[in-house]
C-alpha cells in the first residue's frame, strides 16, 4: 500500500494498493471539499481499500482545516460511520 496522492490535476485523491489504484474525485470550493465519487478496483472491492483511502483523505482534509460534503453514497455513509471523522461534514 502507498501514500495517499493528491492530484490536483485530476482533481483526485488516489491510493495504490498490489498495484492498483482507488480513488476519490473531489471538488473544492472555498474551504469545502465535495467528494463527488469514491471507487475501488474490482479486484480491491471488499478489502476494505476504499475505507482505508476515505481514512486518509479526511485525515489530509482536517489537516487542512477544510470540511467534507459527501456526494458519493459510500463517502457518505462511510462518514456517517467514523466516530474520528464525522465533525468534518456539513
Amino acid at each position: 500500500m502507498s501514500e495517499l496522492r493528491n492530484n490536483t490535476d485530476e482533481q483526485r485523491y488516489e491510493m495504490d494498493e498490489n498495484g492498483m489504484t482507488s480513488w476519490a474525485n473531489y471538488r473544492l470550493v472555498d474551504d469545502r471539499i465535495y467528494i463527488d465519487h469514491v471507487e475501488a478496483p474490482i479486484p480491491l472491492r471488499g478489502t476494505g481499500a476504499a475505507g482505508r483511502l476515505m481514512a486518509a483523505l479526511a485525515a489530509d482534509i482536517r489537516a487542512q482545516g477544510l470540511k467534507i460534503t459527501p456526494i458519493c453514497g459510500y463517502a457518505a455513509a462511510w462518514l456517517r460511520r467514523s466516530h474520528e471523522f464525522r465533525d468534518l461534514v456539513s
